[in-house]
């Protein structure tokens, strides 16, 4: 009963310090601007095979390299079908930040990035291939906001993702 007792609070701490940890938040395409992005995309459809975009393009050139958004640990790289070369890492706040559509990786799972870090460059991989290239980013929280869901197209998925465009003009 004690070690339930402990793992629990255990846990909850671990929670709890996730939550607290400071976001040093950054624009994750080097040089780039909110100019670089269309801040009405987020939850724009109709959008190819997955109804809603939930998330923002940046837009630039082929190998521009491509920052962490803030503190975080990678927790996947690799490639699949729709995001090409992708960047999955934990930040504070139990945030999920997806970087998609990367020409090269500079980083490795279960790797500590800074934010500002590299850890790839901007490209077309995945089903951006043939078009501009650009960075997909998108942000999805583990601890749901319910109150943030609506009556949109997959509104009740609103309560895991966050408008990058917003997100970034806070920094």
């Amino acid at each position: 009963m004690k070690i339930a007792r402990n793992l629990c609070l255990g846990l909850l701490a671990i929670i709890v310090v996730g939550l607290l940890l400071p976001e040093r938040i950054r624009i994750p395409v080097a040089g780039a601007s909110a100019r670089d992005w269309n801040p009405r995309s987020f939850w724009f459809e109709p959008w190819g095979t997955s109804g809603v975009h939930k998330g923002i393009d940046i837009f630039g050139k082929v190998g521009t390299p491509v920052l962490s958004t803030t503190d975080g640990i990678v927790l996947y790289t690799g490639e699949i079908s729709k995001g090409g070369k992708v960047v999955l890492v934990l930040g504070p706040r139990w945030r999920l930040h997806y970087f998609a559509h990367l020409d090269s990786i500079q980083t490795g799972a279960l790797s500590v990035v800074a934010s500002g870090s590299a850890i790839g460059t901007l490209g077309a991989s995945g089903n951006a291939q043939g078009k501009p290239p650009h960075l997909h980013y998108s942000i999805v929280r583990m601890l749901p906001a319910p109150w943030k869901a609506d009556g949109s197209t997959q509104g009740y998925k609103k309560a895991f993702f966050i408008d990058p465009h917003s997100y970034l003009l806070e920094r």
